[in-house]
C-alpha cells in the first residue's frame, strides 16, 4: 500500500502553469515573446540548459547533485548543525530535486513536515525523471526576481540575450537569485547581490571550473539592472501563432506555448526595414500600411513575415492589424492565372493576338490603366503590360465559372460567394484574396514546375501547398482544397512565367535585361478599384516575395498603384536574396507548332511569316489564324479587284493580314507598318469584308451619362470606322438624322434617359445599326 501510494505521489507532468508565449527563430532566436495570463515572464520548459547553469547552480546549491537519490543526508546534517548553533534556520539543506517539489507544491512554509514530505517527493521524483531533467524542471520554474520565472525568461529580462550566449559572470548573477529572487531590485540589495555572486565565481574558481583570469573578469562585470523589453520582430506572426496555437495544440498535445519557427532572424530585420523605410516615404500621400513575406519554394517555410509597419506609438496607422491574413482586393494579381488556365485548355496560344477594343458588358464597362486602347495585343504582352480590357475578353473565353473553380481549387479559401457574384470583374480584382494566400499560390507553380523532372512530368498534389511557419513536418495539418487534378501543364506554366518576366521593372526603363548580372524574376503587379491596395509579387525557382501597401481603413490615395508602391519593395527585398538560376524548359507535355507571325495563332495555309515556339500538346486544337486571308489585286498593286471588272489570269494574289475594323481602328494608331487593305478599283464593289462597324457603343449597352460641374447633363461620345479613309458617315438616333462625318468618325450626343437605336450609313449604302440604353440614377443624381 505504501508502494502505490509512493508511485502515486506525484502526478504525471508537474507544472501546469500557464506559460509567456513565444517564438523563435529557425536556429532558436528569440523573435518575440509575452508576459503569461498570471502576469508572469515564464517561458515553458526547456530541455536544453546551458553548462555554465549547470556548474554555476549546482556549485552553489547542491554541490553532490549528480551523486546523491535526491536527498543529500550530509548536507541535511550540515544544515542542522548550523541551524543549532545560529539558534534559528539559516540552511535548509535542501537538493535541487527538493527544490523542485518546493515549487511543484507552492508552500514556502519551512517546517519538519513539509521537509518530511520535501524528502520523500524528492526521492519519488528521482524514480521519474533523470539528473538533466531535474535541472531542467528548475531551469524552467525557478524564481529569478520581480515577475520573471525561470532561466530563460530571466536571461532576456536581465541581460536581452539567450540563456547560452551568457558570460560567467552573468549566469553566477542568475544562478543565486532562485534562493534569494527578492535580491533584484534595481537600487536595492545590490552589494548582498555582488558579494554571493562573487562569492559564487571563487567557487567556480576552486573547483577549477574557471581559471582565476576568467574569475577576476567575471567580477567586473555590471550586475543586472532594469528589466530589458523583450525583442518584437516578428509581431503578427506572434500573433498569428497565438491564434492557431488551439487548432496546433488539437493536432499536438505535446506543443507548448514556445514554437520554433522558420523565420530567418536577419532577413526578418532587413525586411523590417525595407518597410519601414518606404512607410516614412508613403506617409507623405497618407499611406500608412505595408506588409511583405518571403517564403522559400522548395519547402514552404515562411522565412519573413512583416504583417504590417509596426509603429506601436501610432495607434491612428492600425499597426496592430496584420494585412498578410487580411482580405484584400487583389487587382490585376490573378490575371497569370487565367493565362495559364487558358493555355493548359489549349484554346490559345501564348502569342496569340486578343481584342483590345471598347467593351461593355451589360453595365460593366472594363477599361486600361491608361484608358487606350492598342486594337488587338499578343495575350503574352496583354499579360505583362496588365491591360484589362484583353484579360476581360479571355475569361470570357475560357467562362468566369471555369476560372473561379480554378482559384478555389488553388487553395484560395476567400471566394465565400458564388461565381456569379462576382462575374467578368474577378480577374480584375472584384473579390478579396490574402496577400498569405496569394503567396501560397505562386510558390507552389515555382514549385510545382521545379518537380517536373522528379515527378516524371505528372501532376504531383502534395507538392501544392500552402506557406508555414513551422517546419512542414511539424505542421500535422493538411492544406484544405488542395487541387487533385492537374490545374497547369508545364509547358503553359513556362510561358506564364516568362510573361511575368518580361514586366518593365520600376525605375529600370525596360533595360534591366541589358545587364548579365541581373536576376530574372517572375512578377506581377495589381492596384484595386479606388487606388485602395497596391500589390506586387514575384518569385524565382527558390524563393516568392508577396508585397501589400495601402491603408488598412481601406482609404484610396491618388498614385497608390502596385508599380509605384509595392514594386519598389518587392525588388529591395528581391536584392536581399541569393540570386538563383532561371526556370529550364519543360521536359515533357509539349509540342512545337507552326504559328502566324502577325497573329499569333496556329499558322493557316494563308499565312505569310511562320515561326515555330513551344506549346502545351493540348494545343493541337488551337484555332487557325483567321485574320489572313488572300485578296486579288490589279497588276499594279494600288487596287482590289473581282472578277466582274478584270480577268482572273490578270489578278495578283496575295496574302494580306486583315483586321476587323474595330480592332483594326485602334491598331493601326499603335503599328505604323500595318498596311489597311487597298481600295476597290472603280466598277468592282463585291465587298466580302465587312467595311463599317460602331466601335461604341457596343450592342444592348448600359450606358450612365454622369452630370457636369455646372449641373447639366453630360455628353457621350459615339464612335464609327470606316475601312475607306475618306468616307463619309451619316448617323441616325432613332431614325432621326443627326448629322454627318468625314475621315473622325465620333458624334457627341445626350440622348434622353431609355432605350435607343443607333443607326450608322456611308455612301455605299452600308450600314450599321446598336441598341443601346441610357440610364436615370436615383431621379438625375438628385
Amino acid at each position: 500500500m505504501l508502494l502505490l501510494w509512493f508511485w502515486l505521489a506525484l502526478p504525471a507532468h508537474l507544472f501546469n502553469a500557464r506559460t509567456s508565449f513565444v517564438i523563435t527563430d529557425k536556429d532558436g532566436n528569440l523573435l518575440n515573446a509575452s508576459i503569461a495570463p498570471d502576469g508572469q515572464w515564464h517561458f515553458p520548459y526547456n530541455a536544453d540548459v546551458p553548462d555554465k547553469f549547470v556548474e554555476c547552480i549546482t556549485t552553489f546549491e547542491d554541490k553532490r547533485f549528480f551523486y546523491h537519490p535526491g536527498v543529500d543526508p550530509m548536507a541535511i546534517a550540515r544544515a542542522m548543525t548550523r541551524n543549532m548553533r545560529n539558534k534559528k534556520v539559516v540552511s535548509g539543506g535542501s537538493t535541487l530535486t527538493m527544490q523542485v517539489v518546493r515549487l511543484y507544491k507552492k508552500n514556502d512554509s519551512r517546517n519538519i513536515w513539509n521537509k518530511l514530505c520535501e524528502t520523500i517527493l524528492a526521492l519519488r521524483v528521482e524514480f521519474s525523471y533523470n539528473k538533466k531533467q531535474i535541472l531542467a524542471l528548475y531551469a524552467a520554474n525557478a524564481p529569478f526576481g520581480s515577475n520573471v520565472v525561470g532561466l530563460d525568461a530571466a536571461s532576456w529580462r536581465y541581460f536581452g540575450r539567450a540563456p547560452d550566449k551568457l558570460s560567467w559572470g552573468e549566469m553566477a548573477s542568475l544562478a543565486v537569485l532562485p534562493n534569494a529572487p527578492s535580491l533584484v531590485h534595481p537600487g536595492k540589495n545590490r552589494d548582498e547581490l555582488l558579494r554571493k555572486r562573487n562569492e559564487l565565481l571563487d567557487k567556480l574558481v576552486k573547483n577549477k571550473v574557471i581559471d582565476a583570469t576568467t574569475g577576476s573578469l567575471a567580477k567586473l562585470e555590471p550586475l543586472p539592472g532594469n528589466p530589458k523589453p523583450l525583442p518584437q520582430l516578428a509581431l503578427h506572426l506572434f500573433n498569428r501563432f497565438k491564434k492557431d496555437y488551439p487548432a496546433l495544440k488539437s493536432n499536438d498535445v505535446s506543443l507548448t506555448t514556445e514554437i520554433q519557427t522558420t523565420i530567418n532572424i536577419n532577413l526578418q530585420q532587413q525586411v523590417n526595414d525595407i518597410i519601414f523605410q518606404h512607410h516614412e516615404q508613403l506617409k507623405g500621400n497618407q499611406i500608412n500600411n505595408a506588409a511583405a513575406m518571403v517564403v522559400d519554394v522548395e519547402s514552404g517555410n515562411i522565412l519573413a513575415y512583416v504583417g504590417n509597419v509596426y509603429i506601436p506609438s501610432d495607434t491612428s496607422i492600425e499597426s496592430d492589424v496584420d494585412v498578410l491574413a487580411s482580405h484584400r482586393s487583389p487587382g490585376s494579381t490573378l490575371k497569370p492565372l487565367l493565362y495559364a488556365s487558358l493555355l493548359t485548355e489549349g484554346t490559345m496560344l501564348p502569342q496569340q493576338l486578343v481584342p483590345d477594343i471598347p467593351t461593355q458588358l451589360g453595365g460593366y464597362a472594363p477599361a486600361n490603366f491608361d484608358l487606350g486602347y492598342d486594337g488587338a495585343v499578343p495575350a503574352n504582352r496583354a499579360l505583362s503590360r496588365s491591360l484589362n480590357i484583353p484579360a476581360v475578353r479571355m475569361l470570357m473565353q475560357f467562362k468566369y465559372q471555369k476560372f473561379y473553380d480554378v482559384l478555389k481549387q488553388c487553395g484560395i479559401t476567400t471566394l465565400n460567394r458564388p461565381a456569379n457574384t462576382y462575374g467578368m470583374s474577378l480577374v480584375l480584382g472584384g473579390c478579396e484574396i490574402s496577400p498569405y494566400e496569394l503567396a501560397g499560390v505562386y510558390s507552389s507553380m515555382a514549385r510545382m514546375y521545379n518537380h517536373q523532372g522528379k515527378n516524371n512530368g505528372k501532376w504531383n498534389q502534395k507538392d501544392w501547398f500552402m506557406p508555414g511557419y513551422v517546419t512542414k513536418e511539424g505542421r500535422k495539418v493538411t492544406d484544405k482544397n488542395v487541387p487533385s487534378t492537374q490545374l497547369f501543364d508545364y509547358p503553359s506554366l513556362w510561358h506564364t512565367f516568362t510573361a511575368m518576366n518580361e514586366v518593365m521593372r520600376p525605375g529600370e526603363e525596360g533595360l534591366w535585361g541589358s545587364f548579365s548580372s541581373a536576376q530574372h524574376i517572375a512578377w506581377k503587379t495589381g492596384t484595386s478599384f479606388g487606388f485602395r491596395d497596391g500589390w506586387a509579387v514575384g518569385f524565382t525557382p527558390k524563393y516568392c516575395v508577396i508585397v501589400w501597401v495601402g491603408n488598412t481603413t481601406g482609404e484610396g490615395r491618388p498614385d497608390l498603384t502596385g508599380i509605384s508602391t509595392a514594386a519598389p519593395v518587392l525588388f529591395d527585398i528581391f536584392r536581399l536574396l541569393p540570386a538563383s538560376n532561371w526556370f529550364q524548359p519543360p521536359a515533357s507535355g509539349y509540342v512545337y507548332m507552326p504559328v502566324c507571325h502577325e497573329s499569333g495563332f496556329k499558322a493557316g495555309p494563308d499565312c505569310t511569316t511562320i515561326d515555330t515556339i513551344l506549346v502545351s500538346s493540348r494545343a493541337v486544337n488551337a484555332p487557325v489564324c483567321p485574320y489572313h486571308r488572300v485578296i486579288h489585286l490589279d497588276k499594279t498593286g494600288a487596287y482590289r479587284v473581282t472578277e466582274n471588272c478584270i480577268l482572273p489570269s490578270e489578278m495578283v494574289h496575295r496574302s494580306w493580314f486583315v483586321l476587323p475594323p474595330t480592332i483594326e481602328y485602334y491598331y493601326k494608331q499603335k503599328h505604323t507598318g500595318y498596311q489597311s487593305l487597298p481600295p476597290f478599283m472603280a466598277g468592282c464593289t463585291n465587298e466580302t469584308l465587312k467595311p463599317l462597324d460602331i466601335i461604341y457603343p457596343e450592342n444592348d449597352a448600359k450606358i450612365y451619362i454622369p452630370l457636369e460641374l455646372s449641373g447639366d447633363r453630360g455628353r457621350t461620345v459615339f464612335t464609327a470606322t470606316d475601312r475607306n479613309k475618306n468616307a463619309k458617315i451619316f448617323w441616325h438616333l432613332d431614325d432621326t438624322y443627326i448629322g454627318v462625318t468625314t475621315q473622325f468618325h465620333q458624334m457627341a450626343l445626350n440622348p434622353s434617359p431609355g432605350k435607343h437605336t443607333l443607326t450608322i450609313v456611308d455612301e455605299n449604302g452600308e450600314s450599321v445599326v446598336r441598341n443601346f440604353e441610357i440610364l436615370q440614377k436615383e431621379a438625375d443624381d438628385k
